[in-house]
Formats: C-alpha cells, sequence, structure tokens
C-alpha cells in the first residue's frame, strides 16, 4: 500500500512517515501543493494524508484538482479552529479528516479504515501500470489523461485485460467482444487493436498491447 503525505512541517511529515513505513506502508513525503498534485497525479496512491496549509497551492485547492481526474482516498489535516476549511474539504470529496494536534494511533485507524472502504469501491477497476479501466464508470485513464474509447475499444480493453498474462486469439477475442453471432472476418480485432494502439501505446510511449505471431494479442504484467 503507497501513502502520499503532504505537510509542509518537516517534524510532523518525518514523524508521520516513520510510524506509516513501521506499519509497512510505503510512502512518499512532499511539503509543497504544486509538487504534491504533481505527485499526485502522476502515480497511484492508495491514500493521500493532505494539509491544507501548505505552499504554492493550498491543500483545498489540490484537492479540488486532484477530484478532476482522481478518486484516490484523501484525509486532510486542519487546524483546530479551521471549520470552514474542514467542510469544504469534505464538500470537495475529501473522505476524512483530522485537526492538528493529533493522535498517531487515530490517524492510523483512519487510515485503514479508508483505504478498506476504498477497496471495496476499486474492486471492479482493472489496473495494469499507469492504466486504469474503471469497469463500472467506463472510464479509462493513463495516469492521469482520460482516453476516450468507443463502446468496442472499451469492450476490448477490458477482455484483454480481464484475461492478462494469456495470449487472446483473434477468434476468441471475436465472440467475446463481437458476440457469436457477428457476420464477418477476424481482421476486425486486428483493426480495433490498432484502434487501441494508437490511443494508448502510440500516444504514451508504451507496448501495452503486444502481438505474439501467429497466435494473437496479449496484455502482460
Amino acid at each position: 500500500m503507497k501513502i502520499l503525505i503532504v505537510e509542509d512541517e518537516a517534524n510532523i511529515a518525518r514523524f508521520v512517515q516513520l510510524e506509516l513505513e513501521h506499519e509497512g506502508y510505503e510512502t512518499k513525503s512532499v511539503a509543497d501543493g504544486r509538487e504534491a498534485l504533481d505527485e499526485a497525479l502522476a502515480n497511484d496512491y492508495d491514500l493521500i494524508v493532505l494539509d491544507v496549509m501548505l505552499p504554492s497551492l493550498n491543500g483545498i485547492e489540490v484537492l479540488r484538482r486532484l477530484r478532476q481526474n482522481k478518486q484516490t482516498p484523501v484525509i486532510i489535516l486542519t487546524a483546530r479552529d479551521q471549520i470552514m476549511d474542514k467542510v469544504a474539504g469534505l464538500d470537495l470529496g475529501a473522505n476524512d479528516y483530522m485537526t492538528k494536534p493529533f493522535a498517531i494511533e487515530e490517524l492510523l485507524a483512519r487510515i485503514r479504515a479508508n483505504i478498506k472502504k476504498s477497496v471495496g469501491r476499486e474492486s471492479n477497476a482493472l489496473v495494469c501500470g499507469k492504466l486504469k479501466v474503471d469497469i463500472d464508470s467506463h472510464v479509462v485513464t493513463y495516469g492521469s489523461d482520460i482516453i476516450d474509447l468507443t463502446k468496442k475499444e472499451f469492450d476490448l480493453l477490458v477482455y484483454l485485460l480481464t484475461n492478462r498474462n494469456v495470449v487472446i486469439s483473434r477468434e476468441q477475442a471475436l465472440d467475446a467482444v463481437w458476440g457469436f453471432d457477428f457476420y464477418g472476418n477476424t481482421n476486425v480485432v486486428d483493426v480495433y487493436i490498432r484502434y487501441l494502439r494508437s490511443k494508448i501505446d502510440d500516444v504514451y510511449g508504451c507496448q501495452m498491447i503486444q502481438t505474439v505471431r501467429g497466435a494473437g494479442y496479449v496484455i502482460r504484467d
């Protein structure tokens, strides 16, 4: 489990980081709001601990921009008397909040609870590296970018990801995505593979969809 700690008070950030790593979490700590936003959008974290008072961008603005692209669970940290920060954070999609000073045991408990809830919510998502396919919402993202796919492109990508590390023949893909009653040849699969590659592999410089000569296509871990 990866947690991003966004806190500009070095002693608090280090204390939280040490406690989380002692609990077995992988962590990264940043002290600047703009850097935090870039890091959260570019990488997949299981949870973000986000202070409100930050240089460059405050935590509320970081959260607002983050929620335009990602639903990573966020626990905001606020000063005890900043009620409006708590309200604004929750309105923008924060999952929880804590006030400073806080007991580390309570923060750890809230982290565990929010990660558990998030895992339950995201169980219908397929992830391969920076590529994420949310089956329920039909949203495909690569890092922070949303990829616009047609229904057939989406269905083919889901089928390949569901059968990750398994070579899928053209006939199998045709039956699964277009149906047994499809009248046409298997070349349509090749055409849609090219469409997917043009939107994912070619744009992001990766080799997500691999060709196995004489056998079919595969997405590998």
